[in-house]
């Protein structure tokens, strides 16, 4: 019976939530699965063969991203890097200071440690507001920071709007004060520059699934030097930092992963620019009373986040859905809520319009028809919510909010090119 349903063909623009495994990191991960098993920490013929690959992987990430061998730890998850980082930070340097300073934008996964070490540990938290746009400034860094500021945790790029903050500038802010710095660079790791040195970061926390790696792998760069308490105890595995058989197969299949990306990064790069303008240049142009969410230019490649008025985000990914087109309406990790955006209402967005958000991630399988075939059935889901909406929300109000929003970027825009005149 299975196989007389029909499968829709589906265009997956979620890629933000997480990636498809790439061909070529399955191959390479193959033979780590039953014939080259062994345990890195053996001492016999097998393990040690298994301990040289593990090193060589270390040392390929290490040279990815301008670290050192030893600056590398292999961990199970985004999540899990983050709060070795946070947690790992705070209890090694609580002697000097009790206080972090974040963004009210960051992943929950930031969030959520920072809350938990404010509630049981004494740590005490910044939670910097961000510019209309989702980014903080290195001058807020400054501003917040306190005699016992110890650690401050800044975001790379938006999971959600896609914005990136200037991190090498604050990361010289926390340099100036001899703080250390993290950031969290999971969205960026396949589209950005992940050099260390350029970042000038201490440490920096990537993940497999967000660059069409394995889920459930991730690391953590660390600045040697950096003193840090280790989450897991037990054989003493990745340095100290993390102890538990190593899981080799991820590892090299993130190590691969990382690779592909990174070398294929400036040509996917331009040609996602391309297909992400064209996307939202026509959402915004044909569907009226729709906003862009986010920095206009100084965004990931691959992000478009709209807003629509009277309607619900929740109701657009269905009716997206039943068309096979697979999008989000904010972060995966908070999916089951109906509550709107957290980084949307950080932003100054209303409650109302935060509702009606949606976003498209787009990825190495996009073609400009997947997104032909949004523009031609999106304009007509939004008529039909809108036409059997409960919300009834003043248009003059979102057309104030939008006309701020273009105020702001006409400024923008006008100091860009008053400084390329100079």
């Amino acid at each position: 019976m299975a196989n007389n349903i029909e499968i829709k063909k589906e265009i997956y623009l979620d890629h933000a939530a997480t990636t498809y495994l790439d061909p070529k990191v399955k191959e390479a991960m193959l033979p780590f699965f039953c014939e080259e098993f062994g345990n890195p920490g053996s001492f016999n013929s097998v393990g040690r063969r298994i301990r040289g690959v593990l090193d060589q992987c270390r040392s390929l990430v290490a040279g990815l991203i301008g670290a050192r061998d030893k600056e590398i730890v292999f961990v199970g998850s985004g999540t899990e890097s983050i709060n070795l980082a946070i947690q790992g930070v705070y209890r090694a340097n609580k002697g000097k200071g009790k206080h972090i300073i974040t963004t009210e934008t960051e992943h929950h996964a930031v969030l959520e440690t920072c809350e938990y070490l404010e509630k049981e540990e004494g740590c005490e938290v910044t939670y910097l507001k961000p510019d209309r746009y989702g980014m903080v400034s290195p001058e807020q860094v400054r501003e917040a920071i306190r005699e016992d500021t110890i650690l401050i945790s800044i975001i790379y790029a938006s999971n959600e709007v896609g914005s990136i903050n200037p991190i090498s500038e604050i990361a010289k802010v926390a340099k100036d004060h001899k703080i250390l710095f993290h950031t969290d660079a999971c969205q960026a790791g396949g589209i950005l520059d992940i050099d260390v040195k350029n970042l000038g970061v201490n440490l920096m926390t990537l993940n497999g699934s967000k660059i069409y790696g394995p889920k459930g792998t991730g690391m953590l760069y660390i600045k040697l030097g950096t003193k840090i308490k280790p989450l897991i105890f037990g054989g003493g595995q990745e340095l100290g930092f993390r102890s538990g058989t190593e899981n080799i197969a991820g590892i090299v299949g993130f190590t691969t992963a990382l690779d592909l990306v990174q070398h294929n990064r400036v040509d996917e790069t331009k040609r996602l620019v391309e297909m992400r303008d064209y996307l939202s240049e026509n959402i915004l142009s044909i569907i009226p009373n729709t906003i862009l969410n986010g920095h206009p230019t100084k965004r990931l490649p691959n992000n478009v986040n709209v807003s629509f008025l009277n309607v619900e985000g929740e109701a657009l990914l269905l009716y997206l859905n039943e068309h096979g087109i697979c999008a989000s309406s904010g972060s995966a990790c908070t999916s089951k809520t109906l509550d709107p955006s957290h980084v949307l209402i950080s932003m100054g967005v209303p409650y109302e319009f935060a509702h009606g958000s949606l976003r498209f991630t787009l990825g190495k399988r996009t073609t400009k028809e997947d997104l032909d075939k949004i523009i031609e059935v999106l304009p007509g889901i939004v008529k039909i919510l809108r036409a059997i909406s409960p919300f009834d929300q003043n248009v003059k109000e979102f057309e104030q909010f939008a006309d701020q929003v273009n105020i702001i970027e006409s400024k923008q825009n006008t100091n860009v090119s008053n400084e390329g005149s100079q």
